[in-house]
């Protein structure tokens, strides 16, 4: 298995890899979700490709240990998102050559993934967003929601005074007693924060709490998790398999979160994946817009040995994200259903969203 060719197309906030294999097969990933593109494409081409192409390679995954060897110096999110756009296109290209979705190349099916409907906003009262949450319920058939509680990095400040306490009580009041609702910290809390918080959401019968602490104090989280009956959810921001390893084996969450285009891949979401559904741990990757992460996660979930009741799913604008590919699934009474054309992926990438972005190419030399 050669790599030959490098094509990277970039948009500052999202950009996708283009890989050729020596016999011609070509597949598609995503080289960033959300943010600087430009510059993890940069990293693609000088600090990746070169100890890539035209070496034959046995497996992916020996692929993917050579990038974290000879980045030694380098490793970091940056590095594990330029690995994650080689991973994702990789992965699209082989199972196009075997003539199969990713999904079933992963050993899962094409059945409708239920997803939750996820809130971005904390700009938003507690009243409106009760209001949309509950159009989006009666329009779009959701079983369940996400919503946002605190301040992002807040350090045990609210959006503003008494938002939290306001909205918990609101949306269970709207939604009603059968709705699923999952309230996300965002790194906002100290543990004797997130605790109370934690027991507030525990009293209107929310479904698990996301990063309740800062992502990088894991003893934080552990102690909440600890503390609370409800589930503690995270693992959005990580790329390090031993930090990983410390999560499950430590079990300082109970859910893991992988993110597709953050932690590496595909590969290292599945084992991340795995680790945690032999510690009993169930899965729901992060996916927070509609880029080609939906896709990705979509192929993922039903591949997992452990995943979740539902799957994430941006209720938010996605014009940043308009165009970029053809065949997108469709969201029909809360399940969200493939519209594969052809293989891999099963989706097109637009040549007209790829005229607008930033071209550039590595090719193996010989």
């Amino acid at each position: 298995m050669k790599i030959i060719r490098f094509d990277t197309y970039a948009l500052p906030q999202v950009g996708v890899l283009k890989l050729t294999l020596e016999d011609g097969t070509v597949g598609w990933g995503q080289i960033a979700s959300f943010e600087a593109a430009d510059i993890v494409a940069e990293i693609l081409h000088r600090q990746i490709a070169p100890h890539l192409l035209g070496i034959d390679w046995p497996s992916v995954e020996s692929l993917l240990s050579a990038i974290t060897d000879r980045t030694l110096k380098f490793h970091g999110s940056h590095i594990s998102r330029g690995t994650a756009a080689i991973d994702t296109a990789l992965i699209d290209a082989l199972a196009r050559r075997e003539r199969k979705l990713v999904t079933e190349w992963l050993g899962g099916d094409t059945r409708p993934v239920p997803v939750y409907g996820s809130s971005m906003l904390r700009s938003i009262t507690p009243q409106a967003e009760g209001e949309r949450l509950l159009r989006l319920q009666q329009e779009q058939g959701f079983r369940a929601f996400k919503v946002r509680v605190g301040r992002e990095c807040g350090h045990d400040q609210d959006e503003w005074p008494g938002r939290t306490e306001a909205l918990v009580p609101q949306v269970r009041r709207v939604l009603g007693d059968e709705a699923v609702i999952h309230a996300d910290g965002n790194s906002g809390y100290t543990p004797a924060r997130a605790i109370e918080v934690g027991q507030l959401l525990q009293a209107y019968g929310f479904g698990h709490f996301e990063e309740p602490c800062p992502y990088w104090m894991l003893h934080w989280t552990r102690e909440v998790s600890q503390a609370l009956v409800m589930p503690v959810a995270g693992g959005e921001q990580d790329h390090s398999l031993p930090t990983w390893h410390s999560m499950i084996e430590d079990r300082v969450v109970d859910i893991v979160q992988p993110d597709i285009c953050y932690c590496g891949g595909i590969t290292r979401a599945l084992e991340i994946a795995r680790h945690a559904a032999q510690r009993n741990l169930l899965c729901v990757p992060h996916c927070a817009n509609h880029s080609l992460i939906l896709i990705f996660t979509m192929h993922l979930w039903n591949a997992l040995p452990n995943a979740g009741p539902f799957m994430e799913y941006s209720i938010e604008d996605q014009a940043l994200y308009a165009g970029l590919y053809r065949n997108a699934p469709v969201l029909r009474d809360g399940l969200l259903h493939f519209n594969p054309e052809g293989y891999g992926w099963g989706v097109q990438i637009s040549d007209e969203w790829l005229a607008r972005a930033s071209h550039r190419a590595s090719a193996a030399q010989g």
